[in-house]
């Protein structure tokens, strides 16, 4: 099988799982970038020194041609321009949009008829509501907008062969070992001190531990090939999405720590945020934490259900606390 954005942060895991549980001879990682193993514990090293696995280089946005000898299974589509923000409006369409159209172009030409496809829950922009896989699609953003677009590339390589199979999974935030993410931020900004509620105490953001997505893929396509689904859309979430403030209580605890986190009013936060940005852009610096788009994130609820998985009668492994917990013993060093 193959797996494209192979060794990104869900790439890692997801190859580390399939090798763990044998679920394919072998995995071929593509990807622009090489495996960073300073962002993996020790036991994905080790799952991903094994000669099963195997790395190629490979832009998605250009056609595709990856060695692969015999029949291919599976291919999955991982690779994205991603970050919000960090890239301008057309890096996101331009990698996206090119992507899946190359992915579905490669998969066509290999006789590959089961391809994964991993969007996001961003399609369904900014809203207080609760939204499940029925909810109408109304993207806000640049990467939301693209990310939808993908999804119907992926659909019409499906719709070309009714024996194909498509399974189309939309994420919240994703965390665990060696994401470096918006969660990974958290935990920084509640060990180090310095995080401040903005009135976001009950904000909800739907979120997935990296391992409980690994298991939820395979699960659903065993679910899909046994019940005959040529399409499935599922929402990937911890059910109900936690609040910021559930996150912090559970970081503390596993982190061992007590915080008193003060309350700061959101205008007060959001004009500064500007301030630092501003000197941030002026010193040339890349990375800033406390960047606006970052601030705005933070009180907004990504309040998404995943009916689809939870109606077809997934049960969890990991709740919240377990999956900080897992974390932690896998990668202390991270807290």
């Amino acid at each position: 099988m193959i797996i494209f954005g192979g060794t990104g942060f869900i790439g890692r895991h997801l190859a580390c799982y399939i090798l763990e549980h044998q679920l394919y001879d072998r995995v071929v990682a593509v990807d622009l970038q090489p495996l960073d193993t300073s962002m993996c514990s020790e036991r994905m090293s080790g799952l991903l020194e094994s000669p099963r696995w195997k790395y190629f280089h490979a832009d998605v946005r250009a056609r595709l041609d990856v060695p692969y000898d015999g029949q291919l299974d599976l291919v999955v589509n991982l690779a994205a321009v991603h970050r919000e923000p960090g890239h301008q409006p057309i890096e996101y369409y331009e990698t996206n949009l090119l992507g899946a159209e190359q992915v579905c172009d490669f998969a066509e030409r290999e006789h590959c008829q089961t391809v994964v496809f991993t969007s996001s829950i961003s399609p369904y922009g900014p809203d207080e509501a609760v939204r499940d896989e029925s909810s109408v699609p109304t993207p806000a953003t640049p990467y939301g907008g693209s990310k939808l677009a993908a999804e119907k590339i992926h659909q019409t390589w499906q719709a070309k062969d009714p024996a194909r199979r498509l399974l189309i999974m939309r994420p919240g935030v994703v965390f665990g070992p060696g994401e470096g993410g918006n969660v990974s931020r958290l935990i920084k900004a509640v060990l180090g001190n310095y995080l401040v509620y903005m009135g976001n105490r009950g904000t909800r953001k739907a979120g997935s531990y990296v391992k409980e997505l690994c298991r939820a893929v395979f699960w659903m396509m065993k679910y899909q090939q046994e019940n005959g689904q040529q399409v499935i859309v599922f929402n990937m979430s911890m059910n109900p999405g936690p609040s910021i403030q559930e996150y912090v209580e559970e970081v503390c605890r596993v982190g061992g720590v007590s915080r008193w986190i003060p309350s700061v009013p959101y205008t007060l936060v959001l004009s500064a945020s500007h301030v630092i940005h501003l000197v941030a852009q002026t010193l040339g610096l890349r990375k800033n934490p406390i960047h606006p788009v970052r601030i705005k994130k933070l009180v907004r609820s990504n309040n998404i259900v995943p009916k689809v998985l939870v109606d077809a009668g997934y049960q969890y492994h990991y709740d919240l606390p377990g999956a900080l917990e897992d974390w932690r013993r896998e990668m202390p060093s991270e807290w």
